[in-house]
């Protein structure tokens, strides 16, 4: 019941990326000369490392969904022995991974404000921030769900069906904002 509600309401967060991704489409179409100029700000190899490291936590998450499915909250052997890490572990480094890739998004925008491209600047702008910020947001939503299962983890005496449910709606949650930040990185960094 609990995965069936969670799709459904990530079925309705996919119709709020879609009315951003028609905005910054149509806004694009009628100011072409303005996303010319101001694509040429984007740091593009930066943009694919940080990606990259997204895209890689949901190869991590899923792996904890995986120990959780087995009942394995924690390692089975020392740290180094990654193949006998369980949720926990795998989770702590996905949430490092999501804490990366925010502060890469955060030195982006840092390094676009220093250049002139600002929410208030120009349409581009505008549509650049709400669309990154906006992920952003959803980005640092799910690393709080982490921390929450990470919690229960440890509060409680032992693992039970509900918690390894809770890591997979979460891993569900994780796998929806890595695939809209594809394609966002897609729309805003790879079409010229």
């Amino acid at each position: 019941m609990v995965s069936v509600g969670t799709i459904v309401w990530l079925a309705s967060e996919l119709m709020f990326f879609a009315v951003l991704f028609a905005s910054y489409f149509t806004i694009r179409a009628v100011t072409p000369d303005l996303w010319a100029q101001e694509t040429t700000k984007l740091n593009v190899p930066f943009a694919s490392v940080n990606t990259t490291v997204l895209v890689l936590s949901s190869v991590t998450c899923q792996l904890g969904v995986f120990a959780a499915e087995r009942g394995q909250v924690g390692r089975a052997a020392g740290i180094l022995n990654v193949g006998k890490w369980g949720l926990r572990e795998w989770f702590m480094l996905t949430y490092v991974m999501g804490a990366i890739f925010i502060g890469g998004q955060a030195t982006e925008y840092a390094s676009l404000v220093q250049e002139g491209t600002t929410i208030q600047d120009s349409a581009y702008g505008t549509m650049f921030y709400l669309t990154t910020g906006f992920h952003g947001l959803h980005v640092t939503g799910g690393l709080i769900a982490f921390l929450f299962v990470l919690g229960r983890t440890y509060m409680a005496r032992r693992f039970t069906h509900e918690q390894a449910v809770s890591a997979i709606v979460v891993s569900y949650y994780w796998h929806f904002v890595d695939v809209v930040w594809i394609g966002l990185f897609a729309t805003i960094y790879l079409i010229k």
